[in-house]
């Protein structure tokens, strides 16, 4: 019976195997001493955290560069005679739109800040009065600067108002891009702190209503006349849809109205 027990257990778990499992173990070998610095090493190695290592980008430029609302300064220049103060089309078109802006968005005065030439500054009263003929009705606050004898300095408008910007500023890099260093964070597999900060940046410069990135509009009225159009037509079994006759749309009949006089 004792050779049959042996026999079952034949192996790794044989006497001799049993033996030698104790020979290394004996706290006085040798060989226990230069196993046990490996098996720290192992068992460092199985504590890694997988979601900080992890191949696979945790951030976009919308969290590194978030788009943020707030009351900012919205500036316009436009060029204007030296004494009288008056202006072209050009900068009644700009000072129209800077009305239509401060109504959306503004609020309190609107600085007006002439320059000082050696002949004195221009008159305001031309701007002010373009700016209530826009439905303005703000306090207007003159604040002259000093242009030195440059006698195209610009006349500045500012005013505070809501606008959408990026929170940060671009162009900042606080580590390198894999520099070959011992650093870890240099091959995280991440992307660099600047990509995509100039993209947010001109988003939130041509949003028109910047609370449109935080809610949508609200929906106009439905179009009662269409709609009843429409019903109509199903109803007399007629396709709904609009369609479109699209006359002279050939390449050969391109110009050829163009010599009719001849």
């Amino acid at each position: 019976m004792k050779r049959n027990k042996e026999n079952t257990h034949a192996g790794p778990t044989s006497s001799g195997a049993r033996r030698m499992m104790r020979y290394i173990f004996n706290p006085r070998c040798p060989i226990l001493g230069l196993l046990a610095p490996l098996c720290l090493v192992l068992a460092g190695c199985g504590g890694t955290d997988r979601m900080v290592v992890s191949s696979i980008p945790q951030d976009d430029a919308q969290i590194r560069h978030p788009i943020v609302l707030g009351e900012q300064t919205r500036t316009l220049e436009i060029l204007v005679e030296p004494v009288t103060g008056r202006f072209d089309g050009y900068s009644a078109a700009q000072l129209r739109e800077y009305a239509g802006v401060y109504r959306a968005f503004g609020r309190g005065p609107i600085t007006v800040m002439p320059p000082i030439l050696p002949s004195g500054p221009p008159s305001t009263e031309p701007i002010r009065a373009a700016l209530s003929r826009a439905g303005i009705r703000a306090p207007v606050v003159v604040s002259p600067y000093s242009a030195g004898p440059d006698f195209t300095a610009p006349v500045r408008l500012s005013f505070s108002g809501l606008k959408a910007s990026v929170a940060g500023s671009c162009g900042e890099w606080p580590r390198d891009l894999a520099a070959g260093t011992n650093v870890v964070e240099d091959w995280s597999n991440k992307p660099y702190w600047n990509l995509g900060c100039a993209y947010q940046n001109a988003f939130a410069m041509q949003v028109a209503d910047p609370r449109d990135l935080v809610t949508p509009q609200a929906e106009m009225p439905a179009d009662t006349v269409v709609r009843v159009r429409k019903i109509e037509k199903v109803r007399l079994g007629i396709d709904p849809g609009t369609k479109w006759a699209v006359t002279g749309s050939a390449i050969s009949a391109v110009g050829a109205d163009s010599g009719g006089g001849q």
